[in-house]
């Protein structure tokens, strides 16, 4: 079990996320675990409360699933524009390009969202394969957290995440070649903007093109090696409410590539949208107080869907007396 201290004043952490500076380096110490490491609950937490972000290695899913799937995304994103356009706009599942939600963020991206694997674009099977898989990873990683800070019931989100109801959606993503925009420009495009995942954990799969950068705590952002044997495992809005924040969510984007294209697919477990989003009482310390109000998945789902990328989300839902704002 990991010791934890009681989690630091929300101003720190809102702070530090709204204040990320422009400097750029490549990310030398990302937290590798291995799944099968008998110490990986310890090591799992340290990269939660440091980063919010790991990488996981020897998760188990078959390379040859990550294969089909990842070639079946290529081979939509492919096809004449017009044929893709038939999928969609994404309401809120199917295909969008450019634009990212309702609220006018946009980034050189096409992507298709998917909650089923009763969709058209993409095989069956192929995305059924892939999601159960994955599924299964992010059971074990989030109770390897429970079990890391010491909660007695080990599955209590596993729970959220393995009901029928569970609120989860798989995101593929593709980033083409940016190269005569970046010429024009002449600095990076933004891919894909800064912020959290509002869920409880995210599971990304990349191919071997960069772009991924995370926002550390003293606000520089780093850019993340890409690894296409591994999953990139991030800690969402709802995980650091049920914390209390003693996990934080980390800030994080993608920028584009001017020699070859991004293919990334993100798996997004959040739990049912009646389930209520609080501190867990078994994690509490003595005299502890919650640092947010409590709210529902789907409340703070909607709220999160009128928002910009770059908001932070969950400052409505802090307590005022404890952020002072």
């Amino acid at each position: 079990m990991v010791v934890l201290s009681k989690p630091a004043p929300l101003d720190d952490h809102y702070t530090s996320i709204k204040t990320c500076k422009p400097r750029i380096s490549v990310f030398k110490r990302i937290p590798s675990i291995n799944l099968r490491d008998p110490k990986a609950k310890t090591l799992i937490i340290q990269a939660c409360q440091e980063f919010g972000f790991f990488k996981l290695l020897n998760h188990g899913v078959p390379m040859e699933t990550i294969a089909r799937l990842e070639a079946e995304a290529l081979s939509f994103f492919n096809l004449p524009r017009s044929v893709k356009d038939k999928a969609g706009p994404p309401n809120p599942f199917g295909y969008g390009t450019k634009g990212i939600g309702p609220n006018g963020d946009v980034g050189w991206i096409e992507y298709l969202l998917i909650n089923t694997d009763q969709n058209p674009e993409i095989s069956r099977s192929a995305v059924k394969d892939y999601v159960m898989e994955v599924k299964a990873v992010a059971y074990e990683v989030v109770e390897l957290i429970a079990e890391g800070l010491g909660i007695e019931q080990r599955d209590v989100w596993s729970k959220m995440l393995r009901e029928e109801e569970s609120d989860w959606c798989l995101r593929l993503n593709h980033y083409p070649i940016s190269q005569d925009l970046q010429a024009l420009s002449g600095r990076k495009m933004i891919g894909f903007g800064e912020h959290t995942d509002p869920q409880i954990i995210s599971l990304l799969k990349s191919n071997n093109t960069s772009g991924l950068q995370v926002c550390l705590k003293d606000g520089t952002w780093v850019s993340v090696p890409p690894d296409h044997t591994s999953f990139f495992v991030t800690v969402g809005d709802a995980l650091q409410v049920m914390t209390n924040g003693r996990l934080k969510s980390v800030r994080h984007r993608v920028m584009t590539n001017s020699l070859k294209p991004r293919i990334s697919m993100i798996y997004f477990g959040g739990p049912p949208l009646s389930e209520t989003i609080r501190p867990l009482p078994s994690l509490m310390a003595k005299g502890e107080e919650s640092l947010y109000n409590e709210f529902t998945w789907r409340e703070y789902k909607a709220s999160a869907y009128k928002s910009r990328l770059g908001d932070y989300r969950l400052g409505l839902f802090e307590k005022a007396s404890t952020t002072g704002h």
